[in-house]
């Protein structure tokens, strides 16, 4: 790798948001720059709004980093993503999400990491940032997960399917893909269509072809959280669509009837959603409830799409 080759790539993907991906733009003047040669590399996933004309301007370019700008139709995240694996040119491949402002450190504590340990993915801390200043009362701490918030601590390897590493936040070395595959791009934002599921699949992927995963908490970023995600609904979506998804992938070609112990979970998380609301009231039912979207979904999944 000459001196002029990017060691990092950092891919931004976008659709939509022209009005917060010009914030996440202007944040970018902040990153202390690593020691070695980055590149900026920005999906437009088929946006449609103001986004083309946004990026056409050179004025939020960081100083001195070479900056591509590249348009994929296909619609969805983890499409955007993938055609993001055939742009780079940087030896690690680092996403962020168009509605995030990085740490100004965030860059030189994956770059430390990456030269230190030579992982084949990382991950960083993710924290919340509510916007508009308002936090409701039933968005308990348990569901700020569901928001993009991680922390697992101190540095440290990951090898257990429950310590995930996020998509708002996480890292790859580029030649990995070749021995794992793409994103799924059955999973992941697709439009307006609230799916979700991409970044804990590739990590387990990660996991069951023997890579090695490297948790780096130094290396923030900070997702802002808009009024629009601020709605119950918006979790139960999440959790009905993520079910729906799974529950055609697990049926695959089998029978459409359900076998009985999938209809007993689905009562059962109904009931349990039902009495802690009666119990405890909406402020303190939502996670429970949340349950119970994802198994009507997964019922729904399994008797209708196609696996």
């Amino acid at each position: 790798m000459d001196g002029s080759t990017p060691f990092i790539t950092v891919a931004l993907c976008t659709h939509n948001h022209a009005d917060r991906l010009a914030r996440t733009l202007e944040t970018l003047a902040d990153l202390h720059p690593p020691g070695r040669p980055w590149e900026l590399l920005v999906i437009d996933n088929g946006c449609t709004d103001a986004t083309p004309t946004l990026l056409a301007r050179t004025a939020w370019h960081p100083a001195g980093v070479a900056v591509r700008v590249v348009r994929e139709e296909r619609l969805g995240l983890s499409n955007a993503r993938n055609r993001a694996l055939r742009e780079a040119r940087g030896e690690y491949l680092l996403f962020m999400d168009d509605d995030e402002t990085p740490d100004p450190e965030w860059l030189r504590a994956y770059e430390q990491a990456m030269e230190a340990f030579e992982p084949d993915a990382l991950g960083g801390r993710i924290e919340v940032f509510f916007e508009d200043g308002v936090r409701p009362r039933w968005l308990q701490d348990e569901l700020l997960g569901f928001l993009g918030k991680l922390d697992h601590g101190e540095a440290r390897w990951l090898d257990a399917p429950g310590t995930p590493i996020f998509g708002g936040n996480f890292a790859f070395r580029r030649g990995v893909f070749d021995t794992i595959g793409d994103f799924d791009a059955r999973l992941g934002r697709m439009g307006k269509a609230n799916i979700g599921g991409e970044d804990t699949e590739i990590y387990r992927r990660l996991l069951a072809h023997g890579c090695r995963v490297r948790w780096v908490p130094q290396a923030i970023i900070h997702h802002r959280i808009q009024t629009p995600k601020l709605r119950r609904g918006y979790f139960l979506d999440l959790h009905f669509r993520q079910g729906r998804t799974e529950g055609s992938a697990k049926r695959g070609s089998g029978r459409r009837i359900p076998p009985p112990y999938l209809i007993a979970q689905w009562l059962r998380a109904l009931g349990r959603a039902a009495g802690l609301r009666l119990r405890t009231g909406a402020d303190h039912s939502l996670r429970m409830e949340m349950n119970a979207a994802y198994f009507c979904g997964f019922l729904l999944g399994w008797m209708r799409d196609r696996g």
